[in-house]
């Protein structure tokens, strides 16, 4: 890679710079607010290295493993040799897609114990990533790991050690912190386009069976064709349920429901985006309301955390929302609230309307002024109109903008991240720190939804309070 390259993505998401950004001569024009609102293109400058072959395995080859698997093979030098999956009709369309020469079987551990593996991509149900990660760990392998990082409280610290010991990489897949939007983002808000921050509102809603996780079954699904020993191991022991297997997400005995699914990905962008470490307070209602089609967790939830005030960031409020038949299609933003703008980052975009009040505190309109004696009101205003200068009783306008990140594909820089850590040595975006910070406050949302009660944290020290 030459000097030039050098400054690439991966660097600007670090230190937020703006060479990595190339704005458009020409803006796009939309509008808002009753303001045109000037639209740039943010584009990536990066280049990509391949001076080392990686090969990879993939343990876990259903939707998000295979598009796990997509994304790591953009990147030149990633070599995809074996996959470990418990149903057999997905290690049979493995071979199918990827080649007959990659090696398959239904135990991991055959994997961790090759010599010619360097990585593995951890794509099962919630219950497994912490337990194959550790393993994984423990054989010298560099992880990438979906979101959640562990189903688990108990389970964050303990990978943590695990990580620092082995001196592996390791990167948690919640591909939002890697969008251009999101370091965007990061640098007017820590540029102060928006003011003082006094709260967040973020909601991830979706609007048809699929994205409620009604996933569609296979047509051979027994327990001749699916590990199902191996897949509930740890839980209680139950009869094989193809359901259960396929559509893991709805049970809470093997995924995390909505928060652990998605209220991860909106928290790991405000994370990023604040340098922040958590909030130290968590309190969660839901209900089952629309897909009651066996599952076990809510199809509507919505948080409230508390925030408390850091180096980084003062104290605010972040409410959180999904809801799985939201009437109006999917949603996905999340908003930033200060005293003077509110930044939306939704999808490839950041948008900053911009509301500043004037100095003066405003008299008469809807205020008790008309209520009071006629001298009185007279005396009043005389003393108001003496004290404010006209600019100073004007509201300073501030034009709004929108930045749309032109032609990204985030879980594809995602990997190049990954890659890069492997084959430099340099941090990764999104270690098993930031990842557990990202994921515990979403796991306490279930635990505050099913025990009914408000959960404490210390966002420093990543644990319970007592």
């Amino acid at each position: 890679m030459s000097e030039n390259s050098k400054t690439n993505r991966r660097k600007f998401l670090k230190a937020i710079g703006s060479t990595s950004l190339i704005f458009g001569a020409s803006p796009l024009i939309g509008l808002a607010a009753n303001h045109k609102i000037k639209e740039h293109i943010i584009q990536n400058k990066s280049r990509i290295s391949s001076n080392d072959k990686i090969q990879i395995a993939a343990i876990g080859t259903g939707i998000m493993g295979h598009h796990n698997i997509d994304s790591a093979l953009k990147v030149p030098g990633v070599e995809f040799i074996a996959a470990c999956d418990l149903y057999d009709g997905r290690l049979k369309h493995v071979k199918e897609k990827y080649g007959k020469k990659i090696d398959t079987t239904r135990d991991y551990r055959e994997l961790l114990n090759r010599k010619d593996i360097d990585a593995v991509l951890i794509s099962t149900a919630d219950i497994w990533h912490a337990r194959i990660a550790m393993d994984a760990m423990e054989k010298g392998k560099h992880v990438y790991c979906e979101k959640p990082m562990v189903k688990l409280i108990n389970e964050g610290l303990p990978l943590i050690e695990k990580y620092k010991k082995q001196q592996i990489v390791m990167q948690v897949g919640s591909q939002t912190i890697s969008g251009l939007a999101v370091a965007k983002a990061k640098e007017l808000y820590h540029a102060g386009e928006i003011g003082k921050l006094n709260c967040i509102e973020a909601a991830y809603d979706r609007q048809s069976a699929l994205g409620a996780w009604q996933y569609t079954l296979p047509t051979d699904a027994s327990p001749k064709t699916v590990d199902w020993d191996t897949f509930i191991a740890g839980t209680e022991k139950s009869p094989f349920d193809a359901t259960k297997f396929f559509r893991w997400r709805n049970y809470k005995e093997f995924g995390t429901g909505v928060s652990g699914d998605l209220f991860v990905h909106l928290l790991t962008s405000i994370h990023f985006i604040l340098n922040s470490n958590g909030p130290n307070k968590v309190f969660s209602s839901g209900q089952l309301s629309y897909w009651k089609d066996g599952r076990n967790v809510p199809d509507v939830m919505a948080a409230i955390m508390e925030y408390p005030e850091t180096l980084t960031h003062p104290e605010f409020q972040l409410t959180l929302r999904v809801n799985f038949a939201s009437g109006k299609g999917p949603t996905n933003y999340v908003r930033f609230i200060g005293e003077e703008g509110v930044m939306e980052v939704s999808g490839n975009s950041v948008t900053i309307q911009h509301s500043i009040m004037p100095e003066a505190p405003g008299i008469g309109d809807w205020d008790s002024l008309a209520t009071f004696p006629e001298a009185m009101q007279k005396e009043l205003l005389d003393t108001y109109n003496g004290k404010y200068s006209e600019k100073q009783k004007t509201r300073p306008i501030k034009e709004p903008i929108k930045y749309v990140a032109k032609d990204q594909d985030k879980h594809k820089d995602h990997y190049i991240d990954f890659f890069e850590g492997i084959r430099k040595g340099t941090p990764v975006i999104e270690d098993p720190i930031f990842g557990f910070r990202a994921c515990a406050p979403c796991l306490l949302c279930n635990d505050s939804y099913f025990n009914q009660e408000i959960m404490n944290w210390n966002p420093a020290k990543m644990k319970l309070k007592e």
